[in-house]
């Protein structure tokens, strides 16, 4: 476990988060002091890109009064408010920050990498990858599907009186959206991450439904 603050925000990063990184950047390809030093600098790409993600959160919330901590664990991160209470338009400004400036990110490194100096084949990739990580990694954040950034954003649109109906929809999007990444892309990892969340949201539903919540 890796503890530390950063602008006053406490840091906390879980053993699985390192690993899932490293089974996204071809952990299998690792055979070589090359193919391993390309594996860091990937690893290194994503950890800088998940915690401005992060970053992106809790500095909003704390522009906004709460304090806040982030953790990086195995699908990402998340941070936390504790004594935070955000109306509605700020809990939105709040979620939307992460991708927001996830997006920034990947931009900038995006232009570097096609319009910037000439760099050694390792810088490259190193740039390469923390642009198209930032970019791809918001977009799928932007997933209307709870507890992802997409769904907490369409909650805040549609209320706590639809919880429900928001319940209904995560659920509907989570599954086709699962579907197409599988088709697509032909890895299973993040459409059984979608999967697991899927199943909360009906976990949750019929929580719901039987407390008439």
């Amino acid at each position: 476990m890796v503890r530390f603050s950063l602008f006053g925000i406490p840091v906390e990063i879980q053993p699985w988060f390192w690993l899932t990184l490293a089974l996204v950047g071809g952990i299998g390809e690792a055979d070589s002091p090359h193919g391993l030093l390309a594996l860091m600098l990937f690893v290194l790409a994503g950890f800088i890109s998940v915690l401005v993600h992060e970053l992106g959160h809790a500095l909003t919330g704390r522009h906004f009064g709460a304090q806040t901590a982030i953790t990086l664990h195995a699908f990402g991160g998340y941070a936390t408010f504790p004594a935070g209470r955000f109306t509605r338009v700020q809990d939105f400004l709040v979620t939307a920050a992460g991708p927001a400036i996830q997006i920034v990110l990947g931009g900038i490194f995006l232009a570097v990498s096609l319009f910037g100096p000439e760099f050694t084949p390792l810088g490259q990739r190193f740039i390469t990858a923390l642009a198209w990580i930032s970019i791809v990694w918001a977009i799928l954040n932007l997933i209307p599907v709870l507890p992802l950034d997409g769904g907490r954003l369409m909650s805040s649109l549609l209320g706590p009186r639809r919880i429900e109906l928001t319940l209904q929809i995560s659920m509907f999007v989570g599954i086709v959206a699962a579907g197409l990444l599988l088709m697509f892309t032909k890895s299973l990892l993040f459409p059984i991450f979608l999967g697991f969340m899927v199943y909360q949201n009906w976990q949750e539903l019929q929580h719901r439904r039987r407390g008439g919540l």
